[in-house]
């Protein structure tokens, strides 16, 4: 599958790629070409929680909200860097379409990469093989990667098709909010909040840790999202939820296990958090691809 990659921060700009209007002189004497790179529509897959049902959309970058930001990179073929920069949906002021791009490039092999994501905060981009989204929490992460070639001053037309890389966890509760309750800590087994952009697959499988703050009004039934990524295509892991007071006092504390999960699709837990002296029964469903019901 060919991978694509989600990167953000306006601050990269300044080891940015050349502009076209930087290289008007003569291509072919700078040794450079124009490159135009287009970020296509994509298919957005999604389940129906509960139903196994399954609907299939296709977006226009520009319409699908999720992506809030979309960074480009070349990489030489001794893995540095050539330029990387980035827009932000919520700034147009450095283009005039969101997923288009126009810059020059010098004669060479190149690897691009093209990141897509759900978050205006910059992705830490290590290397082409590893990337991270630091202190903010992991996002929806969409990424393509392609080999390209300079070798003369002709311009280069290029298309990326963006496909999601990322596994999710929404955690429901069927009881309500008390009122003692600040926050629910999220602790995995496995996965990682970072990922490789050329395989699409995580960095590092040791787990991780997600603290969601809760804010519905006492009563109301709660809802978390925790974006991750898996070392392989399908992992199963242990999940522990604990809900906490403001002083991080455990107001509630269970262990799911074997609970599954699979790139591009979403793992639904449901379940009794908060009534006194429960013993939870949680569902687990899946969204994106397919629906998968468990029970904790």
């Amino acid at each position: 599958m060919k991978n694509s990659i989600l990167f953000a921060g306006l601050i990269l700009l300044a080891a940015s790629c050349s502009s076209e209007s930087d290289v008007t002189v003569s291509n072919a004497e700078a040794g450079t070409a124009p490159v135009s790179v287009r970020v296509n529509n994509f298919t957005v897959e999604q389940g129906l929680p509960g139903t196994g049902g399954l609907t299939r959309a296709t977006e226009s970058v520009a319409d699908y909200t999720g992506v809030k930001a979309i960074t480009l990179a070349f990489y030489k073929s001794d893995g540095s860097q050539e330029c990387c920069t980035t827009q932000l949906r919520a700034d147009d002021s450095n283009y005039d379409t969101f997923g288009e791009f126009s810059l020059a490039l010098p004669y060479g092999e190149y690897t691009m990469i093209v990141l897509g994501y759900g978050s205006e905060v910059p992705i830490v981009l290590t290397s082409k093989t590893v990337a991270a989204f630091g202190e903010e929490k992991s996002r929806e992460t969409f990424v393509y990667t392609q080999a390209v070639t300079v070798s003369s001053s002709t311009p280069l037309n290029l298309n990326a098709t963006l496909n999601r890389i990322n596994s999710r966890l929404v955690l429901r509760s069927t009881d309500g909010r008390p009122a003692d309750l600040d926050a629910i800590r999220i602790t995995f087994s496995k996965g990682g909040k970072g990922f490789n952009p050329m395989t699409g697959l995580a960095t590092s499988d040791d787990g991780f840790v997600n603290t969601v703050t809760t804010s519905v009004a006492v009563g109301t039934t709660t809802s978390s999202i925790t974006n991750f990524f898996l070392a392989s295509d399908e992992e199963t892991m242990n999940v522990t939820i604990e809900t906490l007071d403001d002083d991080e006092n455990v107001l509630f504390s269970q262990t799911v296990n074997d609970v599954p999960f699979k790139r591009n699709r979403a793992t639904f837990l449901t379940g009794s958090m908060y009534s006194a002296g429960t013993s939870a029964g949680f569902s687990v469903s899946t969204d994106y691809l397919t629906a998968y019901e468990m029970d904790f």
